[in-house]
C-alpha cells in the first residue's frame, strides 16, 4: 500500500504595510532651522570680531564709522540669507521622498519645507528678541520709577507748565529797571527765577519766536540780577534766546537723522528677511534635487557630513 507524503505548501509572506510619509516632516523642518540659526550665530560672530579689529579708538586709524556701518549690514545680510539657505537645503536633503500620488506636489512641498525652515527660525528668534526687549524695557521703567521718586522728594526740581502759572509770571513780571546802569537789585533768588525763566523759553521754543512782552520781562530780570544797562541786557537776552533756538534745532536734526536711519534699517532688514525666505525655499529644493538624484556632497574631502 502507497503511502502518500502530505505536500507543504509554504505560507505567504507577510506584507508590512508602510505608511506614506506625512505632507509636512517637522523633524527635517526643525533640524533646518536649528542649521540655519546655528550657522547664522557663527558668521555673525566671526564678523563682528572681523569688524572689532577693523575699528579703533584711536582718532585717524581704522576704517570710519560710516564704512564700518554699510560693510558690517551687507555682511549680516549675506550671513542670513547664506544660513537660511544652508538650512533649508539641510531640509530638503533630509526629507523624505514623496509617494508616486503625490510626485506632482513634490516640488511645491520642498519648497514648503524650506518656508518651515524660514518662518520657524523667525519665530523663534523673535521670541528671544522679545524677552530681551522686555527685559531692558522692565529696567528702563524701573529706574525711570526711581528717577520720578527721587525728583518728586524734591519739589525745588518740579517746574510746572500750567498756562496759568505762565500767566501768573506775566502778572508778576519785575518793571524795568529804572536805577543808574551797574546797580544791580537783587529782588529774587536764582531758584525763584528759574521756573518763570524757563516757561518763557518754552514758551518762545513752542511758538518759533520770543513775544516781546517775554522779552520786556527777560529784559527786565537780567538787569535787576546784574545791573547791566538796558541795551547789554536786551543783548544778553536776545543772544541766549538763539543759542537756545540753535540747541533745539540740533536736537531736531539729530532725531531727524536717527528717523531716517531707523527707517533704512527697518527696510533693509525687512529686504534681508524675504531674500532669506527664498533662499531657504530654493535650498530645500535643491537639497530634495539631490536627493532624488543621489548627488553625494564632499566635505574637506569627506563625503561625511563634517
Amino acid at each position: 500500500m502507497a503511502v502518500s507524503a502530505p505536500v507543504i505548501t509554504p505560507a505567504p509572506a507577510a506584507v508590512v504595510a508602510t505608511a506614506p510619509p506625512r505632507s509636512v516632516q517637522w523633524g527635517a523642518v526643525i533640524l533646518g532651522a536649528l542649521g540655519a540659526t546655528a550657522i547664522s550665530m557663527v558668521l555673525l560672530t566671526f564678523g563682528a570680531g572681523i569688524g572689532l579689529s577693523a575699528a579703533s579708538a584711536h582718532p585717524y586709524a581704522g576704517a570710519s564709522a560710516k564704512a564700518l556701518a554699510v560693510i558690517s549690514a551687507l555682511y549680516a545680510a549675506v550671513s542670513i540669507v547664506a544660513a537660511f539657505a544652508a538650512g533649508g537645503y539641510i531640509t530638503g536633503r533630509m526629507r523624505l521622498p514623496a509617494t508616486e500620488d503625490d510626485i506632482a506636489e513634490a516640488d511645491f512641498r520642498d519648497g514648503a519645507h524650506g518656508f518651515g525652515v524660514w518662518a520657524l527660525a523667525l519665530v523663534v528668534g523673535g521670541a528671544v528678541a522679545a524677552s530681551g526687549a522686555a527685559g531692558v524695557l522692565k529696567t528702563a521703567m524701573q529706574t525711570t520709577a526711581a528717577v520720578a521718586s527721587g525728583a518728586a522728594a524734591n519739589p525745588a526740581n518740579q517746574i510746572s507748565m500750567n498756562p496759568t502759572d505762565y500767566a501768573v509770571d506775566r502778572i508778576l513780571a519785575p518793571a524795568p529797571a529804572g536805577g543808574a546802569p551797574g546797580a544791580a537789585m537783587q529782588t529774587a533768588s536764582r531758584a525763584d527765577l528759574a521756573a518763570p525763566v524757563t516757561r518763557i523759553f518754552a514758551a518762545s521754543i513752542k511758538s518759533g519766536q520770543l513775544d516781546p512782552r517775554d522779552r520786556t520781562t527777560l529784559v527786565a530780570i537780567v538787569q535787576q540780577q546784574t545791573g547791566l544797562p538796558q541795551a547789554e541786557a536786551e543783548k544778553r537776552v536776545d543772544e541766549a534766546n538763539t543759542e537756545l533756538k540753535t540747541a533745539e534745532q540740533k536736537i531736531r536734526d539729530t532725531a531727524e537723522a536717527a528717523r531716517k536711519a531707523a527707517l533704512i534699517t527697518a527696510f533693509g532688514v525687512a529686504a534681508t528677511l524675504l531674500l532669506g525666505c527664498a533662499a531657504a525655499c530654493a535650498g530645500a529644493g535643491a537639497g530634495a534635487k539631490h536627493r532624488h538624484e543621489r548627488v553625494a556632497i564632499t566635505w574637506f574631502g569627506s563625503r561625511r557630513f563634517w
